[in-house]
């Protein structure tokens, strides 16, 4: 057991860096919890509270990005929340064999679009410039930003694992601002998601509360020190590590799902 504790605790750390830094925790806190023996639904419940602790370091290490960004940072919550507790019901009521089949292509599209964000910043910035140049194709492109942050809401609800790698990439197209504070604002919206998502399993589900105290401390240092890393780090080599680590998951995943 002392051992078990151990492991978690450093997956916890490592998997907290990768939230912090990219949402993408599940790369080392969701295989660890495989590995001690919980079952995918039960490990993926699991996880998601342990990920609370990687919210609570990362929102204390990003005041300072996310200073003057509380109207936005509230309405995108909102909006996430909504389809979190849709995510979160989802998840109680389907299947677990549906569940296993599902997540490695929710991960490999999770490593396409943060690719595909990591455009260079000025001509992301120039494309959205040109979309709100009329009041029809600003509406248009405000309707499915908001759309799509609900729906990756439900997303992280469903698998919060690694929702907020698909909230970086979204948020890169549709914030024009320093990737730092990008990832602050998905940092919030990943921790309140994952929040109520717990409090729903709580009363619905079978959360194994003696692994989350491990992980969630290794979670809670390295959601801490993610945003340090985000600061100093080349952004552009960051996407690219994460997205091909996002499609090394998903062939993990997708292999022992389907052979």
């Amino acid at each position: 057991m002392v051992l078990t504790f151990v492991f978690l605790i450093i997956a916890g750390f490592a998997a907290g860096l990768l939230a912090s830094v990219a949402g993408l925790a599940s790369l080392a806190s969701y295989p660890a919890l495989l590995l001690v023996g919980l079952p995918p639904v039960i490990a993926n419940v699991t996880n998601t509270t342990a990920l609370i602790f990687s919210g609570i370091g990362s929102m204390a290490s990003s005041l300072k990005e996310l200073r003057g960004n509380w109207k936005r940072l509230a309405i995108y919550i909102g909006l996430s929340l909504v389809g979190s507790v849709i995510g979160s019901y989802l998840l109680l009521i389907a299947p677990a064999s549906s569940f296993e089949k599902i997540v490695p292509f929710f991960i490999l599209l999770a490593g396409i679009l943060l690719l595909l964000s990591g455009r260079k910043k000025d001509v992301s910035t120039r494309k959205m410039k040109e979309a709100h140049a009329t009041p029809k194709k600003h509406f248009w492109v405000s309707l499915i930003s908001l759309i799509g942050i609900v729906l990756v809401g439900a997303y992280t609800g469903y698998f919060g694992a690694a929702g907020g790698v698909i909230f970086l990439a979204i948020l890169s197209v549709i914030m024009d601002e320093k990737f730092a504070v990008i990832n602050a604002t998905k940092n919030a919206i990943a921790f309140v998601g994952n929040l109520v998502a717990t409090i729903i399993f709580i009363f619905k589900s079978h959360i194994a509360w003696l692994y989350v105290i491990p992980l969630g401390f290794g979670l809670l240092i390295g959601g801490y020190t993610g945003p340090i890393i985000v600061r100093h780090a080349n952004v552009h080599l960051l996407r690219a590590l994460i997205a091909l680590a996002a499609f090394g998951l998903a062939g993990y995943l997708f292999v022992t799902a389907y052979f």
